[in-house]
């Protein structure tokens, strides 16, 4: 009987833990914060009765930002997108496909612009210092990049590779054969350095993908496993990953 009533009491506390570690919308109602009655929105139940008072509050939040923000505020566009989805759905939570849809989107309407343009959007300038050196955080100390002139020879593309590239990239994303042998993978360095991505498959099948700090580009990739792996301003990244259809990894995240 008192290890049944000690299991009980360990399952209450566990439980009880588990609450606490979770987001608190007690007070929800009460709440002024477009973002967090944004979360609460995507978090809650969707029979909670506090979503039929929050939802619309929250629109005319927006509504109200949007008004009165100044030209230049880079919140605008974000805020605009929500309240968008807002009024097409019951929140602003959405599945990977449709992320990995609208990540799609935007790669093509770049590649197109880049086509349009006839030259690479990303100007590239490989005299910078950050290109050299990395900071290795445990000695304090900035050393050599061992890695900064293969960085800088994957850059240097002529024109016509560069469009090329662009061109199997755009057929790439608006290819959706499921039988194809190949997809694209999209890499988006969000740290201040710049990295080379290495992706190894079976035998001798490797890639490699050069992506300036603060920036992004993509690579046609054939289907199947791969082991992903990178040196991010100093620290080692790798992901075993099975590419079948389009993705996007982020690196650099904090």
């Amino acid at each position: 009987m008192k290890k049944v009533l000690l299991l009980l009491g360990c399952m209450l506390f566990f439980t009880v833990s588990a609450q606490k570690q979770g987001k608190d919308y007690s007070n929800i109602l009460k709440s002024k914060n477009i973002y967090e009655i944004n979360a609460f929105l995507r978090d809650a139940h969707p029979d909670d009765p506090r979503r039929s008072v929050l939802k619309p509050r929250v629109m005319e939040m927006m509504k109200e930002y949007i008004k009165d923000a100044h030209p230049a505020d880079q919140k605008v566009k974000d805020m605009q997108e929500m309240l968008a989805m807002l009024r097409r759905r019951p929140s602003t939570k959405i599945t990977f496909d449709e992320m990995n849809a609208i990540i799609k989107q935007k790669q093509i309407a770049k590649y197109k612009a880049e086509l349009a343009a006839k030259q690479s959007t990303t100007v590239y300038t490989p005299s910078s210092a950050q290109n050299t050196y990395v900071v290795n955080a445990a000695a304090n100390t900035a050393v050599p990049n061992a890695e900064a002139e293969e960085f800088n020879m994957l850059m240097a593309v002529s024109p016509v590779e560069h469009k090329n590239r662009t061109v199997k990239i755009l057929n790439s994303l608006f290819d959706n054969d499921p039988n194809a042998k190949e997809c694209i993978v999209m890499i988006q360095n969000k740290s201040d350095c710049n990295i080379i991505v290495r992706m190894e498959g079976v035998g001798i099948t490797k890639y490699r993908l050069a992506v300036p700090a603060q920036g992004e580009g993509s690579i046609v990739v054939e289907k199947g496993q791969y082991l992903f792996s990178s040196l991010v301003c100093g620290a080692q990244y790798a992901s075993q990953k099975t590419i079948e259809r389009p993705i996007m990894v982020a690196l650099g995240s904090h």
